[in-house]
C-alpha cells in the first residue's frame, strides 16, 4: 500500500425530514448525477499515488464535489434504499457501467474489492462494511441500523481496468422508525472504547496538508501489538458535517516495511476540502477484534484552541469520543 490520501467530496442530498417517526413512504430517492470525466477526479498524495491512482502534489486539495451517485461512467444501483431501524436487513446494489450492465471486475485494494462505508446524517451512526459480490456483480451485506433516520451509503472501489482511478460511489438510504436527531458532539482529543483510549494529536487544515497521529493505549499503557487491518495498523475515514463530504485517508507506512511499528502511533496525512466541523472514525485491531474510536474535529483550529464552536449546541451529548460505531466482522 502507498502512503497517501483519497479525498472523494459529496454534496449533501435533501436532508430527511425531522419528526417523531421517519416513515418509509417518506424516504427519498437518489437522484442521480451526470457523469464526470475519470480525468476529472483528483487525490491529493504525501507520497507517490497508489497503484492506478492519479496522485499530486501534497500542497493540492481535490475539490468538493457534488452529489455523486454516478462518475467517471460508472453509477451506484442501489437496489435496498429502505431498512427498518433496529432490525437486520440484507443490502443490496451493483455498480453498473455506462451501457446499464453490472460491473464484475474490480482491483483489490487493502485487502478488498470494495469498501463500504454507512453513516447517518448525524454522524452518530458509523459501519464500515466488506460486502460479498455474487457472480452476476451483485454485492450484499446483512446491515442492522440502530436508529431511524437518513443515511448515506458510500461504495469506495477500483474498476478492473487500465488506468482506472479510484471512485467513491455515494446514494441515501432511509431507516424507518421513531427519529430523534443527534447533535455533533463537542471536539475532544482522547476516544474511549471497550476499554482502550485513544488519543489524537495534529490538526486538520483546509488546503493543506498535516500529520495526525492517533496513540493507542489501555489501561494507561501503550499499545505495541496492533494487528494488521486491511493492510495497515488502522484505518482513517473523515466525513464532513453538514453534507458528508468523504475523506479516505490512508496511513504513513505499512506492516513489513521495516519501519512501521504496531503501535502505539499511527500516523496519517490528510487535507480537509474546506473549513468546518468533521467527524473521524479510527478503525483499529487488537487481540483479534476491530474497534472504532471516533472525533469530532474543526479544520483550521490548532492544537489547544479551546473556544467553542458557536455553532455546537451549549450541551455536549453522549460520552467524549464514543459513537454508535460497527463492522458486521
Amino acid at each position: 500500500m502507498q502512503t497517501g490520501v483519497k479525498i472523494t467530496a459529496f454534496a449533501a442530498a435533501l436532508a430527511a425530514t425531522f419528526g417523531t417517526a421517519y416513515g418509509v413512504g417518506q424516504a427519498l430517492d437518489p437522484v442521480a448525477a451526470e457523469p464526470a470525466p475519470a480525468h476529472d477526479k483528483k487525490h491529493t498524495a504525501s507520497g507517490p499515488p497508489e497503484k492506478g491512482g492519479g496522485g499530486h502534489g501534497g500542497h493540492e486539495t481535490a475539490p468538493a464535489g457534488g452529489l455523486q451517485i454516478s462518475e467517471g461512467g460508472y453509477t451506484l444501483d442501489l437496489h435496498t434504499p429502505r431498512v427498518t431501524a433496529g432490525e437486520r436487513s440484507d443490502l443490496r446494489f451493483t455498480v453498473r457501467d455506462t451501457r446499464g450492465r453490472a460491473v464484475t471486475g474490480f482491483r483489490r485494494v487493502h485487502d478488498k474489492e470494495l469498501h463500504l462505508i454507512i453513516a447517518s446524517r448525524d454522524l452518530g451512526t458509523f459501519r464500515h462494511l466488506h460486502p460479498s459480490r455474487a457472480a452476476d456483480g451483485t454485492w450484499s451485506t446483512p446491515v442492522n441500523l440502530p436508529k431511524a433516520g437518513g443515511y448515506r451509503v458510500f461504495a469506495d472501489f477500483t474498476p478492473e481496468r487500465k488506468h482506472a482511478e479510484n471512485l467513491t460511489l455515494g446514494a441515501d438510504l432511509a431507516a424507518s422508525g421513531p427519529y430523534r436527531p443527534q447533535e455533533l458532539p463537542k471536539p475532544e482529543r482522547i476516544a474511549r472504547v471497550d476499554g482502550y483510549e485513544v488519543e489524537l494529536n495534529g490538526d486538520l487544515r483546509p488546503g493543506k496538508p498535516g500529520e495526525l497521529r492517533l496513540t493507542v493505549s489501555r489501561g494507561g499503557r501503550p499499545v505495541t501489538d496492533l494487528q494488521p487491518y486491511l493492510g495497515a495498523y488502522g484505518h482513517l475515514v473523515a466525513l464532513r458535517s453538514g453534507d458528508l463530504a468523504y475523506l479516505h485517508v490512508h496511513p504513513n507506512g505499512e506492516p513489513g516495511d521495516g519501519s512501521t511499528e504496531p503501535g502505539p502511533d499511527i500516523s496519517f496525512t490528510a487535507t480537509a476540502p474546506s473549513s468546518g466541523s468533521y467527524r473521524l472514525f479510527l478503525d483499529f485491531k487488537h487481540n483479534g477484534v476491530v474497534r472504532t474510536a471516533a472525533f469530532t474535529v474543526h479544520a483550521g483550529w490548532t492544537t489547544g484552541d479551546t473556544a467553542d464552536d458557536p455553532s455546537q449546541p451549549a450541551e455536549e451529548p453522549g460520552a467524549p469520543g464514543h459513537s454508535d460505531d460497527g463492522h458486521g466482522h
